[in-house]
């Protein structure tokens, strides 16, 4: 069935711009949100990395080449990089502001196909738009603070259309049918390839984390210089766990589908009317109960995601970089403890096993010499050596009562010679001639 084009109405013309130009804006600060919290992630696993690197690699400050000099370099800036993104991500991102112009832009489709359905055959509807538009303005004004600068919108309005899709041309009157392909199923099918997505995401992200956890468990079982990565292994679970809480996946998959199963209940409803029923109260019930899932679909979504900023604190995510440094450092100085501690308990059981061996080699050598010394051969020598022993003692105590007789004798005879000039030669040799020889002496 071909669709007449009508002439825009004016009204509908900005409110088509006013859509597209918030819609363009939401998805543009919604990227640039997310780039930032990616960019934060990625720079506290690099760097835990960096960490690691100069903690394992280059621990002497003294002995750093170019290389070294670079990764130190890097260990340093990247936590201040980290930091500055996380201060201009909290003042350009606090507000939340892509919610906002989300939650705007809805309100103005809603308003949309209210006016191309319901209000088609009312006079005022014209009027009635403009009002609608005045108080969607307001509203964004206020929940933006005052702060209504967007940029201006270039592109084609509606912004989806394409005849080759044969999609909502965007500004003539709907019938039932034509609502229904343009609105209803189009929305059923998108959320319902949306949801997919969503689950095969956090499929893929359960994985990481599972298969990240694994990971450092393993390398905290081998221990020695492997457990010093186990820094990196959690900073990347980490990240990964972070960029599940700012997705919510959990929330915005139940979301999506009590949305796709109202949808498919209003989808088979008037699938099974026949063209005889397919009556304007059919219509507008079918507007009204699409347009209120969607809208509470939007509500709901907007506020999930207020919840998820609120409780997420880009500063602290940039502490926590710090902090996964400091653990790094600190698991690397218990890693080299460890190795030392290692190395200190090895020697020690090494020396006590060296004292052990000697100490056995002495008592054998000691219990060798025993039962040697108690054998017959060594005990007839040592027998003998006593005997010689025994006898030089007698000969020399034989030898020294006969010098001790001799001297005295010698005394007796020559007392009375007083020894001197006056004593002659031939009394001199007398008395040395009564002197033992010194082979007397000796034996």
């Amino acid at each position: 069935m071909e669709t007449e084009i009508q002439k825009p109405a004016p009204i509908l013309e900005i409110a088509w711009t006013r859509y597209a130009q918030l819609n363009a804006s939401s998805i543009r600060r919604t990227g640039a949100y997310r780039r930032l919290r990616v960019w934060i992630a990625a720079l506290g696993v690099l760097a835990t990395l960096f960490s690691i690197i100069v903690a394992a690699f280059y621990p002497d400050p003294d002995k750093v080449g170019l290389l070294g000099l670079i990764f130190k370099n890097l260990f340093v800036i990247i936590p201040i990089a980290a930091s500055v993104l996380a201060a201009f991500g909290a003042r350009r991102f606090a507000s939340g502001d892509w919610l906002i112009t989300r939650a705007a832009a809805e309100e103005y489709l809603k308003e949309i196909y209210f006016f191309r359905t319901i209000l088609r055959q009312r006079k005022d509807r014209r009027e009635y738009m403009e009002k609608r538009v005045n108080e969607i303005q307001g509203q964004l004004y206020r929940g933006l603070g005052g702060e209504f600068v967007f940029r201006p919108y270039t592109g084609p309005v509606p912004p989806y259309y394409n005849p080759e899709y044969d999609n909502d041309p965007g500004f003539n009157d709907l019938n039932g049918d034509e609502y229904f392909k343009y609105r209803l199923e189009d929305q059923l099918r998108w959320h319902i390839r949306e949801a997919n997505e969503y689950k095969r995401e956090r499929g893929v992200l359960d994985v990481l984390v599972l298969g990240s956890g694994a990971l450092g468990a393993y390398l905290a079982a081998q221990g020695g210089i492997l457990s010093i990565w186990v820094a990196l292994t959690a900073s990347v679970t980490a990240a990964l766990i972070g960029w599940q809480q700012l997705r919510n996946i959990d929330t915005v998959l139940k979301n999506y589908s009590k949305v796709i199963l109202e949808l498919q209940n209003l989808y088979d409803h008037w699938n099974n009317l026949e063209p005889e029923e397919r009556t304007n109260a059919e219509f507008y019930k079918m507007v009204h109960g699409c347009e209120e899932v969607l809208w509470a679909q939007n509500t709901e979504y907007i506020k999930v995601m207020q919840e998820a900023l609120k409780e997420s604190d880009l500063e602290k995510e940039a502490n926590l970089v710090n902090r996964v440094i400091k653990e790094s450092v600190e698991s690397a100085e218990r890693a080299k403890q460890a190795m030392a501690d290692n190395i200190v308990d090895y020697t020690k059981q090494t020396l006590q096993e060296g004292e052990k061996k000697i100490d056995e080699t002495v008592k054998a050598a000691l219990g060798s010499l025993a039962e040697e010394a108690s054998s017959e051969l060594v005990q007839k020598e040592l027998e003998a050596m006593s005997k010689a022993v025994t006898e030089m003692a007698q000969a020399a105590t034989q030898r020294v009562a006969s010098l001790s007789s001799h001297l005295a004798d010698i005394l007796n005879e020559y007392g009375h010679v007083e020894s001197g000039r006056e004593t002659s030669k031939e009394q001199l040799n007398a008395i040395l001639a009564r002197f033992p020889k010194s082979s007397d002496v000796k034996g």
